[in-house]
């Protein structure tokens, strides 16, 4: 076994593709907690971050037992680099957290409301001054996961609205359509049941 590990195939190959490997992990796991902590996930970016801490570690030992091969060290570097590209496509797949969407239209907004509104998504909607005149800002904030479908509704109904997203660290309500608000005559309901309790 000693024989094996003091091999050129593994020294030159072997363990450059694992500390390649690892470096991706380790990398991509400490991209998704940085976003979990910017979402105030934190019990999610502490789990994270254990296992980042400790694929790390499993790298650099063995990267220090081999300074003197330029194989593992240049592995090393692109595993690092590879790793922030598959971070930021696993969080763009699990799309965690929720964006403000503002959307600008130079023509009337109403049609464009009335879509967004009846899909479920809470909207306000404001007048402005353009460069070019009188324009309607539409906010409204979504789900990442939403952001896609929204975008499409946006193209189908007004392609040349302008629309821009931000990240919203913390919001105290959103109206989307994972999560509609309570229908009035519900809580009319409720109140007139507790009433008579």
């Amino acid at each position: 076994m000693t024989a094996f590990f003091d091999s050129a195939a593994y020294t030159l190959v072997i363990l450059p593709i694992l500390i390649f490997l690892t470096r991706i992990v380790d990398v991509s796991l400490g991209t998704l907690r940085i976003i979990f902590i910017n979402r105030n996930l934190r019990y999610y970016a502490a789990f994270t971050g254990f296992f980042e801490v400790l694929i790390w570690l499993l790298a650099m030992r063995q990267v220090f037992q081999h300074l003197d091969n330029p194989v593992c060290l240049v592995t090393y570097a692109a595993g690092f680099a590879s790793g922030n590209i598959v971070g930021v496509f696993i969080e763009n797949k699990i799309s965690i957290g929720r964006v403000v969407i503002r959307i600008i239209t130079h023509r009337d907004a109403d049609e464009l409301a009335s879509v967004l509104r009846s899909s479920g998504y809470g909207l306000t909607v404001v007048g402005g001054e353009g460069a070019t005149g009188p324009v309607k800002i539409i906010f409204a904030i979504i789900e990442r996961r939403d952001i896609e479908s929204i975008v499409n509704i946006i193209k189908r109904h007004n392609p040349n609205a302008f629309y821009s997203l931000e990240d919203v660290r913390f919001v105290s309500e959103a109206v989307t359509p994972n999560r509609l608000p309570v229908p009035r005559r519900w809580t009319n309901f409720h109140s007139r049941m507790r009433k008579k309790v």
